[in-house]
């Protein structure tokens, strides 16, 4: 730019907009998966300057050790470079897609408990649907990597049946019950959510490319790792808090024993989406899991599309601690507007209130999920309806 030449307001929220992109890509490399202390330090002083704060080492002690490795790796640009590439984006908090109503129940979670359980900084995507609209509606279906026929004909039955009637299917993409509910997903020509613990652009399993390529022409594949990155252990742990996250229940489908989809449970539990498992015969192997957590209370029996559905829906949060839940009068200008716009009978989807209360679509879902916390408001098949009943506790 020559001396004398100014900068129009559309340019400069373009640059403005490239730069904290880039600084959100940087910092995902660095702490590649979630890390509270940094999220902490964004939310405090905004990601630009949390990213050269990084850079510069001007942290405080708890940011020093996460940092330190890659700190110096800055390859933003390439990474924004190579997602564009397979026709994908980063989607970060500051973007309109991003699923902020889904968080919530992350967010909550106590900071020093588990490390694992916070936030996503981002989440790398491929494909060309909207995060937060395609999980309007999802059912997580998890289950054995070594599935068996049955397994195989009850996760492609229910998962099939489920995405016929509009519900999204979030799985991991692994072998066994994750592949086939995304392949029964595609079949009735669904939508379904592969979730990885590795870059977009790794896929893994190698032998789930052309599936991957499939989910991601009328679906999404999604990460909080970067490019390049490859699956670790630890990322498969924390990648199942997501499948978790994005739904609003999971449902297991044969889990041994030690089962990874147990651990998909635990994180439903913890952060208030209701647990399902399907049984099997007493002497599979494959359904131990399956019976165990049913027997310990930590799922639910369900053997039918209508079973699952009564108890994936209405999604209810956990409480953050207060004693006792505001009451109408208590609510912000915007939960107000919501609450007023909710039918008593029937329901609305979070789009056809966007009309009524003047909310964009993110606020409206952040809202819903507000009122559903306090128990003021709740959803079915029909969409999202007032409480009248007073308020209830949460998580229940």
């Amino acid at each position: 730019m020559t001396a004398g030449q100014s900068v129009s307001p559309a340019q400069g929220a373009a640059g403005d907009r490239s730069n904290r992109q880039l600084a959100w890509a940087y910092l995902s490399r660095v702490v590649l998966g979630p890390c509270p202390a940094l999220t902490a330090l964004i939310e405090s002083v905004g990601v630009v300057e949390a990213a050269r704060a990084v850079r510069e080492r001007e942290l405080p002690q708890v940011l020093q050790a996460p940092t330190a490795a890659r700190r110096a790796e800055d390859r933003a640009a390439r990474d924004m470079e190579i997602i564009g590439g397979l026709g994908g984006r980063l989607v970060t908090p500051d973007d309109p897609e991003w699923p902020a109503w889904r968080m919530l129940g992350l967010s909550q979670l106590p900071p020093g408990r588990d490390p694992d359980g916070a936030v996503p900084l981002v989440f790398w995507v491929r494909g060309t649907r909207d995060l937060t609209e395609l999980t309007e509606r999802a059912l997580a279906v998890v289950g054995a990597r070594c599935s068996t026929g049955y397994g195989d004909r009850a996760a492609g039955t229910l998962a099939g049946d489920l995405a016929a009637r509009g519900w999204t299917i979030v799985s991991g993409a692994a072998f066994g019950i994750d592949g086939m509910a995304h392949r029964a997903a595609l079949a009735v020509g669904g939508a379904t959510i592969a979730v990885l613990a590795c870059g977009v652009d790794r896929p893994y399993p190698a032998q789930h490319d052309r599936l991957l390529d499939r989910i991601a022409e009328t679906g999404l594949v999604v990460s909080e790792y970067p490019p390049g990155t490859t699956a670790r252990k630890h990322h498969f742990l924390a990648r199942n808090r997501l499948i978790a996250a994005l739904s609003d229940g999971v449902l297991v489908v044969e889990a041994g024993m030690r089962s990874g989809a147990r651990n998909t449970v635990k994180w439903a539990r913890r952060i208030g989406r209701p647990a399902m498992a399907v049984p099997g015969s007493v002497e599979s192997a494959a359904s131990a899991g399956c019976h165990r957590m049913v027997r310990d209370g930590e799922a639910v029996l369900v053997s039918s599309v209508e079973e699952v559905l009564a108890d994936a829906a209405p999604l209810h949060l956990p409480s953050a601690g207060a004693a006792e839940p505001p009451a109408v009068h208590q609510l912000t200008a915007a939960q107000s507007s919501l609450y007023a716009a909710l039918p008593a009978t029937g329901g609305r989807w979070p789009h056809e209130l966007c009309a009524p209360t003047g909310l964009a679509i993110a606020e409206v879902r952040a809202g819903l999920a507000a009122l559903d916390m306090v128990g003021l408001a709740g959803s079915a098949g029909s969409g999202w309806f007032r409480l009248r009943s007073g308020p209830r506790t949460p998580g229940v």
